[in-house]
């Protein structure tokens, strides 16, 4: 006999985020829309996610009591980055529903995890090698070949934590400047594209995958996703395939983003996971009548998934720092970009500050001259 599915929250229920950033504020926004309230941990009492929630707990995200008060006043907890406490969602998971689990975060966050994890699920990935000594980081480059890339197990993101290796006089200096140690050192793939698939999983199993995104990193962050990925059709349905089966062998209730490279030969490697709404996503706000954030909020409130379909193709362009946010007169000004701004006070070189999305007919996607002519006052030069 099966066991009874959960039956889904009721309208009012409060949804617990765990973290202040943007992507707590957009889907603080998406669960306003489906009728929920949102009740968020941060230490930032004027974060972009504060800004727009029903109720707030400031806390660290390791703290018992802050994490205590937190679970009194939620009804389902979620965390909207990685660099969270899994401690402390571990102690959250034994008061309140945790979705995704504090397990699936213990192993997004840890790059050795998450490459074991993928190996065990049958997930093609790049070579690899674990970095634990210096003899350890000689045996990688034996085994790998130079060039490679070495990175941190934690805290990596938008092209932190990593060195890129291209002799073997690199090694001492990489292996010093990236600490603490552990390490992972990853084979540099030849790659022809990245790309990115949004999969959401329901609590009775259901599973749904959004286009597949084309993306491109400007100075290690993200700065344009294409929808749909210029790909072949065939090759746009393995990589769909492929993140359902890491959605499956996670458990996943929730939303997972799957970074992938595709190679020369249309064969797919994925070089990351991240179990939240991810930057890649972001086309969907305006080109799906169900977005990235709205997915994520039915996944673990236990709604239907709908079909996650798209009506227009489109471009998300990441506004970074304050040399793009210095054309925000001219954003807003411009017919057919759509804006988003997180509400974050101070530009920073590398801060993400909001980003633009751009409509096409759907099957219409133009090619290089015709993105840049749409971006407008965003075009590179």
């Amino acid at each position: 006999m099966t066991a009874p599915v959960p039956s889904a929250l009721p309208p009012n229920s409060v949804l617990g985020i765990v973290g202040g950033g943007q992507l707590g504020r957009m889907s603080a926004m998406a669960a306003a829309r489906l009728g929920f309230r949102a009740h968020i941990l941060t230490n930032e009492p004027d974060g972009p996610a504060a800004q727009v929630a029903h109720g707030i707990t400031l806390g660290a995200y390791d703290d018992p009591d802050a994490l205590r008060r937190f679970a009194s006043a939620v009804d389902v907890v979620t965390f909207e980055f990685e660099n969270v406490s899994a401690d402390g969602l571990e102690l959250l998971s034994g008061l309140r529903t945790v979705r995704p689990s504090g397990r699936i975060l213990r192993v997004s966050q840890d790059r050795l995890a998450e490459k074991r994890f993928l190996d065990d699920a049958g997930v093609p990935v790049a070579p690899w090698h674990a970095v634990e000594s210096r003899q350890d980081l000689d045996d990688a480059a034996q085994a790998l070949g130079l060039p490679f890339i070495l990175k941190t197990t934690r805290l990596g993101y938008d092209g932190k934590g990593q060195r890129r290796v291209h002799t073997a006089g690199d090694l001492a200096g990489a292996f010093d400047a990236l600490a603490p140690h552990p390490l992972v050192a990853e084979k540099m793939i030849d790659f022809a594209c990245e790309v990115s698939v949004m999969v959401a999983r329901g609590i009775d199993g259901t599973t749904v995958t959004f286009d597949v995104t084309e993306n491109r990193h400007r100075n290690g962050i993200l700065d344009l996703s294409l929808a749909p990925a210029r790909i072949p059709p065939d090759v746009a349905a393995q990589a769909r395939d492929v993140a359902v089966r890491v959605a499956m062998a996670l458990d996943l209730v929730g939303l997972l983003g799957v970074e992938m490279f595709i190679d020369r030969d249309g064969g797919i490697l994925v070089n990351e996971i991240a179990p939240r709404p991810h930057n890649s996503g972001h086309w969907t706000m305006d080109a799906c009548p169900v977005d990235q954030f709205a997915m994520h909020v039915r996944a673990i409130t236990g709604l239907p998934l709908p079909p996650a379909i798209r009506h227009s193709d489109a471009v998300m362009k990441n506004l970074v720092g304050p040399d793009d946010m210095a054309q925000w007169p001219s954003i807003v000004a411009t017919p057919g970009l759509l804006p988003h701004h997180y509400g974050k006070a101070e530009a920073r070189p590398g801060r993400k500050m909001g980003h633009v999305n751009v409509l096409f007919p759907h099957g219409g996607l133009p090619g290089e001259f015709g993105v840049e002519a749409a971006l407008g006052p965003l075009a590179r030069q």
